[in-house]
């Protein structure tokens, strides 16, 4: 029998967290049939051990670069030059521009300095035509304003986490964007599951989001990629589908978002 290939399209596995059993964490990936990981970035500080990791390990992780909208601050003119010098002019073929976005959760102070942040960002994605992988945490409708009305991605992308409503499902997939779909879909209280059962597969890509927003029996411990098998297999309950079909529609929509469908992943 041929396993399920699976593709993690959001993780963070290069922070600290997971340098004391990286080479396990890699071998339970692989073991769990995951064929590749999309890395983001989160700033300046990250782009170095981002890139070492993928550089060492290059059939398994691809990496994207961007501001996270939580490190848009004071200093973000500083920062993100430095990120755009990365993009830019190194040689590293980046699969997108990501982790950008809004985040109103944590500080209001910098939401025009956050939208400034991702009109630039989402116009460096136009240039060099690639998709964007968007943050949204409690402010997706403004990023849907902002991307539907003041700049429009080519590309498109990926609306990472998603946990909104049905109404902005619809919305995100009409302007031609996909969700992303980790950890969260498993919690015990979430109304993710009813969201995802009206609106169907075919616009879904599995993420983990690693090491954040572990899926349940996991919950509050560490996330890694090999986690997720259980959102892929909480998404076949929801959609009463096999395993393999769950594996087959997200993989297949994670290539074509990242333009890698000639990618071997055997």
């Amino acid at each position: 029998m041929i396993r399920p290939v699976l593709i993690d399209t959001h993780a963070h596995l290069y922070e600290d967290v997971f340098i004391e059993d990286r080479a396990e964490m890699i071998l339970r990936m692989q073991s769990a049939g995951v064929a590749k990981a999309f890395l983001p970035n989160v700033d300046d500080t990250t782009i170095e051990p981002l890139l070492n990791l993928c550089n060492r390990y290059p059939e398994l992780f691809i990496p994207m670069m961007g501001l996270h909208p939580c490190s848009v601050k004071e200093n973000w003119k500083y920062s993100i030059a430095i990120i755009e010098k990365a993009l830019f002019t190194a040689p590293t073929r980046y699969a997108a521009i990501g982790e950008v976005g809004l985040d109103y959760y944590w500080d209001k102070t910098f939401i025009p300095m956050q939208q400034e942040a991702m009109i630039l960002q989402a116009e460096w994605a136009n240039e060099l035509n690639l998709p964007v992988i968007l943050h949204s945490r409690n402010s997706m409708d403004d990023l849907i304003l902002l991307l539907s009305r003041k700049i429009k991605v080519n590309r498109t992308g990926i609306f990472h986490c998603f946990t909104g409503s049905l109404e902005q499902a619809k919305r995100i997939i009409d302007m031609g964007y996909y969700l992303g779909i980790g950890g969260v879909v498993t919690f015990k209280n979430a109304n993710l599951p009813e969201v995802l059962k009206a609106i169907g597969p075919e616009r879904l890509v599995l993420e983990t989001d690693a090491p954040y927003l572990s899926p349940t029996p996991h919950r509050g411990k560490r996330n890694e990629s090999s986690f997720i098998t259980l959102v892929a297999a909480k998404l076949a309950e929801i959609f009463e589908m096999p395993f393999s079909k769950i594996a087959e529609i997200t993989t297949r929509n994670a290539l074509k978002i990242f333009n890698q469908s000639d990618l071997s992943i055997e």
